[in-house]
């Protein structure tokens, strides 16, 4: 592998994080000025995550989902420079494809009482979404030879994430939300 890999990689990933965090940042702001209308919102939010979750179970089909808009004119990704920009452009082209997650993490931003909360769930996204692209940067060969073999439990994985998506607008809807900060409540210690 030759360094320079590694180092394009970070900065595509840097690239798409800072869109993602900005996100988060502009979520938990504008959460904040609705405050007044939480409960409202709260049960909006759950009926948009429920459909997303329909969306990945294969129950509901959004077409605007299946959509990306590429930016295929953006050039220079061997370059450290020019990979930071593709990364911030497919932030912005492919959020279509990450949308219901992501959605679901944007609504969870809204509902922090701090702009750093929202910032650290954009941040901990970014990481997961980012471990793939480093992952595949460190050994493309296994990680071609694993996808092959993994792509056939694909399916299985979307209805899983909807089912999860599913209960958590569930909850939402009907106020229950906090079942779950109550079982995770131990993660405090670690909170900003």
């Amino acid at each position: 592998m030759r360094p320079w890999v590694s180092f394009t990689v970070i900065a595509f990933i840097l690239g798409f994080s800072i869109v993602f965090i900005t996100l988060g940042a502009i979520s938990t702001s504008v959460g904040q000025l609705l405050a007044i209308y939480k409960s409202k919102i709260a049960i909006a939010a759950g009926v948009i995550i429920i459909l997303f979750g329909l969306h990945l179970t294969g129950i509901l089909k959004i077409r605007a989902l299946y959509s990306d808009k590429r930016l295929h004119s953006v050039k220079g990704g061997s370059t450290a420079w020019g990979a930071f920009v593709i990364g911030f452009a497919f932030a912005f082209g492919w959020t279509p494809c990450v949308g219901p997650i992501l959605s679901v993490i944007l609504g969870f931003a809204a509902n922090q009482d701090s702009v750093t909360k929202g910032i650290v769930l954009l941040a901990i996204y970014s990481l997961g979404l980012a471990v793939p692209f480093l992952l595949t940067s460190l050994g493309i060969e296994r990680f071609l030879k694993f996808y092959s073999r993994f792509r056939t439990h694909m399916h299985a994985v979307e209805v899983a994430s909807g089912g999860l998506l599913i209960a958590l607008g569930l909850l939402l809807v009907f106020g229950r939300f906090t079942i779950i900060s109550n079982y995770l409540s131990f993660l405090n210690r670690f909170a900003l």
